[in-house]
């Protein structure tokens, strides 16, 4: 996060999950093996990678660091498929209070400049027989954010395509086999090396850049012996 030292105009992040097999194959909601992503699709680059079980826990590690990048930027949004816990523990945890000088308790809203859109999957009904609308903006936002999203923006497809790179290239992800991750440890490294390697080395085949690049973090991309040569800040 130190690197980010300008305002950035736009981040449009895709958020996803991504699952594997952790020492043995278990019930899905007991794997250890649940990945988050967060992506910027623009320039691809992925601010997060975490493993664990998906529970509460993992969701706030991911929107806590998202909390950071919000500080930074001035227009964010945040495009999830179904999964609710995104866009809740991001207000839960930077909803600020809109105060108009009316009497009575202020309404909540996320910060200016902040969207979150969600597309539900499927069209389940509730139970009065509703139904679930297929794009929502399900948490209330500033009056002054702009730049509504189009509802063909509202995906998470960019995402999906690099989950299947992933398992392509990732055998702790890989489908069918049984080179699945001993331990969440292992899997993280894994994960950590995938992601600087992402970022901070290899040129992306769409935007002809490495991320890192085209976000403006970098004039230019690692060679991989150079980040051997990177000494750790005591």
């Amino acid at each position: 996060m130190f690197a980010l030292t300008h305002q950035f105009l736009q981040q449009l992040i895709e958020g996803d999950e991504l699952y594997t097999r952790v020492k043995k194959n278990v019930a899905p909601d007991e794997s250890q093996g649940w990945t988050i992503v967060l992506m910027d699709r623009a320039t691809r680059f992925l601010w997060d990678m975490q493993c664990g079980r998906k529970d509460r826990k993992l969701f706030q590690k991911a929107m806590r660091l998202l909390c950071q990048v919000i500080e930074q930027t001035g227009d964010l949004t945040l495009l999830t498929d179904g999964e609710r816990r995104y866009g809740h523990l991001l207000f839960e945890l930077c909803s600020e209070a809109l105060r108009t000088g009316k009497r009575g308790r202020p309404r909540q809203t996320l910060p200016k400049g902040v969207k979150v859109r969600r597309k539900n999957k499927g069209s389940p009904r509730h139970k009065r027989g509703r139904k679930r609308p297929k794009y929502q903006a399900p948490y209330p936002e500033h009056p002054d954010t702009v730049q509504p999203v189009a509802t063909t923006a509202m995906h998470a497809n960019h995402l999906e395509a690099f989950h299947t790179s992933l398992r392509r290239r990732c055998a702790t992800y890989r489908r069918q086999t049984n080179m699945y991750a001993k331990n969440t440890g292992r899997l993280q490294e894994r994960l950590d090396v995938y992601w600087i390697v992402h970022n901070f080395v290899r040129v992306h085949f769409t935007t002809r850049q490495v991320p890192a690049v085209a976000l403006g973090i970098l004039d230019h991309g690692f060679a991989l012996h150079e980040l051997f040569l990177i000494q750790k800040a005591a």
